[in-house]
């Protein structure tokens, strides 16, 4: 006959899961702690990545390299233009893919998930056939990026905001409407608030996305030179110090929102329930 197990295995087993999560969530956060590490280092050789001291200089002189501010000024630039634009036109494909009938939609939605599906270079290449035939060759930059940028956030957003629609009950649409509110006022007071998590989180992706693609923006910049193409062309001479501090800032900012968006929810709920 087996021993029964110890107090310490009881404990262990029944919290198996969450110990594998946590060492799981621990994992993914290593390589996050290494950059906020080395945003306060002070290296002796740009060619060696180690931490060899400590200092505040990273922090207090960011700009040391002008080129580095001038391409993360790009990516933030055409990452907050390609959100506002991807974020409205996939919330409206998202409205119109739930809430109407029409012929196609089916197909549509399938259609929906290749950009997501297909590989980075294909779409790259693609954007780069498109804007050569169209005659924009010689003319790559800004505007194709941010092209290129809105094409493939498009399709995370519809399928972000599609899916809260989707798990959306309408019984409180019709409350509305049966309490005399016009199609407008039951939008913007009842439907907006339902569905704006799932806008904020699709625009969050967006922006993610588009500040951080390297292979469809390196395909269709031209000579224009964005965050994360900067610091691939920087990595082969030694990447500086400042790049982790973009990255730990990127990093708290996001924090910040995540934090902020469930203390306004906590705030609600409690608001509710009081």
């Amino acid at each position: 006959m087996s021993a029964p197990p110890s107090r310490f295995g009881r404990w262990v087993s029944q919290r198996l899961v969450l110990i594998l999560g946590l060492l799981v969530l621990a994992y993914t956060f290593v390589p996050i702690a290494v950059v906020v590490l080395m945003s306060f280092n002070k290296p002796k050789s740009k060619l060696i990545y180690r931490f060899d001291g400590f200092t505040l200089d990273n922090w207090l002189h960011p700009c040391n390299d002008p080129s580095m501010c001038h391409a993360l000024g790009l990516s933030l630039g055409i990452g907050v233009l390609a959100t506002v634009i991807a974020t409205a036109l996939g919330t409206l494909a998202a409205f119109a893919l739930v809430r109407h009938r029409f012929a196609g939609r089916g197909s549509l939605n399938v259609l929906i998930f290749l950009p997501m599906a297909s590989p980075e270079i294909v779409m790259g290449s693609s954007l780069l056939a498109l804007f050569i035939s169209a005659g924009f060759g010689g003319k790559l930059g800004f505007w194709t990026i941010l092209i290129a940028h809105v094409m493939f956030c498009l399709s995370f957003v519809v399928v972000t905001v599609r899916a809260r629609l989707v798990g959306l009950d309408d019984t409180l649409e019709q409350a509305a409407m049966d309490l005399y509110a016009t199609p407008s006022q039951t939008f913007w007071r009842v439907t907006f608030p339902l569905v704006f998590p799932g806008i904020l989180g699709a625009a969050l992706l967006s922006f993610s996305l588009s500040f951080d693609d390297f292979i469809i923006t390196n395909l269709n910049a031209g000579t224009r030179t964005t965050f994360p193409m900067y610091v691939w062309g920087v990595a082969q001479r030694g990447v500086p110090m400042q790049v982790n501090v973009v990255g730990t800032v990127m990093f708290l900012v996001s924090i910040l929102i995540v934090v902020g968006a469930e203390l306004n929810r906590t705030r609600k709920a409690r608001a509710l329930a009081g």
